[in-house]
C-alpha cells in the first residue's frame, strides 16, 4: 500500500490522498478540509484524525502559526443517548446576548487570506459568499454582466449555507414561494450536468404533521394551492403517515400533508459547484477578505473599503444572511432583518428506514435520514433571544431529543454525534428583501429568506440576474425594501426549524 493510501480518519476512511487532493483544490484550511472530506465528522469527531490532518494541511499550504486552528469544539463532546437528555430539565435562556462565532484567527487578516491585490474596479460585487451570491455570480457572469467579483469573509460553507439539514420543499403557502421552489428543486436535479458536482438530491418527500384542528384546516388550504400549481401535494391520514414514514407514533397528530416531489440535498457540494462554476465563467471568488467600508456618493454606490483594499464598483450586492443588516449599515441603510439561531444536529448512522423529511407543525421539530444514516434535525425555539450567535446549546438537545422520542420512540437508544448552529435571516413578514435601496442607487439588497433562502437560491438567482439586465420581474417590487415603510407586509407562511 502506497503512502498516501495510508488512513488518516479510520471513522470516515479519509485517507491522505483525499486530504491533499482537497489541499491542491482549495480547501486548505482545517475547517474546509473537514467539509471537503468529511474528515473529522464520525464517532470520533476528529479525536483521532485531527492532528495529523492538520500536519498535511500545514505542509501543503506552507500555513502561518495562526491558521493552524484546530475544529471548534461540537458539543455532545461524547456520544450521548438521546434518552438521557430528553430525561432533562431544559434551563432557560440566557437573558444575556450571545457574542456570536468569533474569528478563530483573533484579529487582522487570516493567515489564508490570498496576497494577490483585488481588482481596481469591478462592474458587480457581491458581499457573501453563501448560496444567493455565489448563483447570482454563476448567472451574471453567463450573462456577460462584466467582470463580477464575490467577497467572502471566511470560508465557503461558514454561514447559514453550510449549516444546515438540506432540506429543499415546494409547500409553501404563496404562488410565488411555490414557484420558486419549483423552479430551484428542478434545477437542482439536473446540478450535475449544468455544473459538474453531484448534490445528491433525494426526492424522499416532506411530510408535514398538523397536531390540531386549526393547524389541519391551514395545511388543507395550502394543499388546494399547490395542487393548483402543479404539486402532487395531499392530505394523508395519521395512519398513511405513518405508513410513508414507519416508527411514528400516529396518536400525537391527526393528519398531515404529503408532497413526494420534495426532498433532501447535500448543502456543501451545492455551494462549491456555484463557487467552481463562477469562476469557470470568469467571476472572481474571494474567501477570508472582510468589507469594512461601503462608498457612497450623490445618491448611489461607488466602492467598497475591504482588509484587502479599495475596489470601485459600479453596483453592489449585499447577499451576506443574517449579517446583511450589518453590511448595509456601512452604506448607512437600516434593514429590518433580525438575526435568530436555529439549532441542527446529528444522530451515529443508521440503517435505512426513512425516506421523507418529517415536520411537526406547532413544535417547528424535524428531521430526516441523510444518505448516510444518520437522523439530522432540528427544532425552533420561541424563547431564542436575537443575535448572530451559532454556538450551541444543551437546552436545545433536551427540547429536542424530548421531541423527537415522543414523536418516534424506538430513536430513544440512538447516540447523537454532532452539534452545530446557523442563523435565520427574519424579516418582519417572513419575506426576502430584494432590489434597489431607497436613496442609494447600485446598492441591490438579496436577503430576509428566513431559513429558506438555501432552497429558492437557483430561482432567485436566475430572476435577480435577468432583473440586473433590464428584465421586468414583479418579485422585486413585491419584495421591495420599501415595502416595510409603506407597510405592504407579505402574508406569513410555514416557516420550520
Amino acid at each position: 500500500m502506497t503512502a498516501d493510501k495510508s488512513i488518516v480518519c479510520a471513522c470516515e476512511d479519509v485517507t491522505v490522498h483525499d486530504l491533499e487532493d482537497a489541499v491542491a483544490r482549495g480547501y486548505g484550511d482545517i475547517e474546509s478540509l473537514k467539509r471537503y472530506t468529511g474528515l473529522g465528522t464520525g464517532p470520533c469527531q476528529g479525536k483521532s484524525c485531527e492532528v495529523a490532518a492538520m500536519r498535511i494541511c500545514t505542509s501543503g499550504n506552507k500555513l502561518a502559526p495562526g491558521a493552524q486552528v484546530p475544529f471548534r469544539a461540537r458539543p455532545p463532546f461524547a456520544p450521548t443517548a438521546m434518552a438521557e437528555f430528553a430525561g432533562l430539565q431544559a434551563p432557560p435562556p440566557s437573558s444575556e446576548p450571545q457574542p456570536g462565532l468569533r474569528p478563530t484567527w483573533g484579529k487582522g487578516p487570516h493567515p489564508l487570506q490570498p496576497a494577490t491585490p483585488l481588482p481596481e474596479k469591478v462592474d458587480v460585487a457581491i458581499i457573501g459568499g453563501g448560496i444567493m451570491g455565489l448563483a447570482l455570480a454563476w448567472h451574471l457572469a453567463g450573462e456577460g454582466a462584466g467582470k463580477v467579483l464575490v467577497l467572502e469573509r471566511g470560508y465557503l460553507c461558514e454561514g447559514a449555507s453550510g449549516r444546515n439539514g438540506g432540506g429543499v420543499r415546494a409547500q409553501w403557502t404563496t404562488p410565488t414561494l411555490i414557484e420558486l421552489a419549483k423552479e430551484s428543486i428542478a434545477f437542482m436535479g439536473r446540478f450535475a450536468q449544468e455544473l459538474g458536482i453531484n448534490v445528491w438530491l433525494r426526492k424522499g418527500g416532506y411530510l408535514f404533521l398538523a397536531h390540531d384542528e386549526e393547524t389541519l384546516r391551514r395545511i388543507e388550504g395550502s394543499v388546494d394551492l399547490q395542487r393548483k400549481h402543479g404539486l402532487p401535494t395531499r392530505i394523508v391520514t395519521a395512519g398513511e403517515a405513518g405508513e410513508i414514514a414507519p416508527e411514528l407514533d400516529t396518536s400525537k397528530f391527526l393528519a398531515a400533508s404529503w408532497n413526494p416531489e420534495d426532498g433532501v440535498v447535500f448543502p456543501w457540494p451545492f455551494l462549491w459547484g456555484y463557487a467552481e462554476g463562477a469562476r469557470r465563467r470568469g467571476a472572481q471568488v474571494e474567501t477570508f477578505t472582510r468589507v469594512t467600508g461601503i462608498e457612497t456618493g450623490q445618491g448611489r454606490v461607488r466602492a467598497l473599503q475591504t482588509d484587502r483594499g479599495r475596489v470601485a464598483a459600479d453596483r453592489i450586492v449585499v447577499a451576506c444572511g443574517a449579517w446583511s443588516p450589518q453590511v448595509a449599515k456601512l452604506a448607512g441603510v437600516q434593514l429590518p432583518n433580525v438575526p435568530y439561531r436555529h439549532e441542527i444536529v446529528s444522530s451515529e448512522p443508521l440503517k435505512p428506514f426513512l425516506g421523507p423529511l418529517v415536520t411537526m407543525l406547532g413544535t417547528g421539530l424535524y428531521f430526516s435520514q441523510s444518505m448516510r444514516g444518520e437522523i439530522v434535525g432540528g427544532m425552533g425555539d420561541p424563547q431564542e433571544l436575537p443575535g448572530l450567535n451559532q454556538s450551541s446549546s444543551l437546552r436545545f438537545l433536551a427540547r429536542y431529543s424530548r421531541a423527537l422520542t415522543e414523536l418516534v420512540p424506538r430513536l430513544g437508544s440512538v447516540k447523537l454525534l454532532r452539534q452545530w448552529a446557523g442563523c435565520y435571516d427574519v424579516t418582519p413578514d417572513h419575506s426576502p428583501v430584494l432590489g434597489e435601496t431607497p436613496g442609494v442607487a447600485g446598492l441591490l439588497q438579496m436577503s430576509g429568506f428566513v431559513g429558506h433562502g438555501f432552497m429558492m437560491a437557483p430561482a432567485v438567482a436566475r430572476r435577480m440576474a435577468e432583473w440586473m439586465g433590464g428584465t421586468k420581474d414583479e418579485i422585486f417590487e413585491r419584495f421591495a425594501l420599501r415595502r416595510f415603510a409603506e407597510g405592504r407586509l407579505e402574508k406569513e407562511t410555514f416557516i420550520i426549524g
